[in-house]
């Protein structure tokens, strides 16, 4: 790969943040590099990077609002950043998340490269952004530079998924012809999980697939009590996160004929949505109304992407951000 596809890709230390970001720029054809980046004075920070984004005459003062760390270094300023990348053939600058919007606009434009982001950057100028890959189910706004996309973006490939399932095969010897999957989450701000929903739901699940290889994981999300209610079920193979922190869902992602998934696990349902080839059903635990989760599953649904085998294609939505990107 040539020296001037690369990219920074801006993390704010979440994972799944920093796995769409990969998967932006594996799209782009970029390797990437990352860089840490976080804002001075707390929320305060970030607050005034929304004024500074809307008044251009702050502008020259913006490196005063970050702070970042790459190569083992910490860099107390956007400057200090700045002098440290410049001259290594970056042509993009990444990031997915609020914390990382307003940097990469930032970063790029003193770096004279593009920026894309991944996730929807509300208050800030969206115009001023190359490329916005924004979920659909944040209603975005209809402009030439924001790619709408069905699922969020996942970074695992071909590899990932055969080492998932050779690991998963050392700890499960059994059959898989009918293997169902069912991947538990937690409660979050949409969401809630219940003991007594759990067992609703896991004897519905029983009950739907009679001679299945049943299989399922917990989170680090998973309460006590529901970890306790999915523990007492008579599973093929069963892992209990708080007992054991192997990750069985490459391989059930790939071996399952069918998986069940909490429906407040978006980066899950995505990820089943995009790779394997089971039928994916949503375990609706979200809460009444309407909300950007609940607007996620239904244009899943929608689509055939939950309840049914339609799996996430996102070849047109990268074509079109890598032109946009110039890349």
């Amino acid at each position: 790969m040539s020296e001037s596809r690369k990219a920074i890709i801006l993390t704010d230390g979440k994972a799944g943040h920093e796995n769409q970001s990969r998967a932006f720029a594996r799209a782009l054809g970029c390797e990437a590099e990352l860089v840490e980046v976080k804002f001075n004075f707390g929320g305060l920070g970030k607050l005034c990077s929304y004024v500074h984004d809307h008044v251009p005459s702050f502008w020259p003062m913006n490196q005063a609002l970050l702070n970042a760390k790459a190569d083992g270094k910490t860099f107390a300023n956007l400057s200090e950043l700045v002098r440290h990348v410049s001259g290594k053939g970056f042509s993009a600058v990444l990031g997915t998340g609020s914390g990382t919007f307003f940097a990469a606009k930032a970063l790029a434009r003193r770096l004279g490269v593009k920026c894309g982001v991944v996730l929807y950057p509300r208050g800030y100028r969206l115009s001023t952004f190359d490329c916005i890959l924004a979920p659909e189910f944040d209603d975005p706004a209809k402009m030439p530079n924001v790619v709408p996309i069905p699922a969020n973006l996942v970074a695992n490939d071909s590899a990932f998924y055969e080492k998932g399932v050779a690991a998963f095969r050392e700890r499960y010897q059994g059959p898989s012809d009918s293997l169902v999957g069912v991947i538990v989450g937690g409660p979050n701000k949409c969401s809630t999980m219940t003991a007594d929903w759990m067992k609703a739901r896991l004897d519905e699940v029983f009950a739907a697939n009679p001679g299945a290889q049943l299989c399922v994981t917990t989170s680090r999300r998973t309460p006590a009590d529901v970890e306790a209610v999915v523990e007492s079920y008579p599973w093929a193979y069963k892992l209990i996160y708080s007992k054991d922190r192997f990750n069985p869902i490459p391989a059930f992602v790939q071996l399952a004929k069918r998986l069940y998934v909490t429906a407040e696990s978006t980066g899950m349902l995505s990820e089943a949505c995009t790779f394997g080839t089971a039928e994916v059903v949503a375990l609706d635990n979200l809460n009444p109304g309407p909300h950007k989760f609940r607007r996620f599953v239904e244009n899943l649904r929608r689509d055939g992407y939950v309840d049914g085998r339609r799996k996430v294609d996102l070849s047109a939505e990268f074509a079109r951000a890598r032109k946009l990107m110039g890349l």
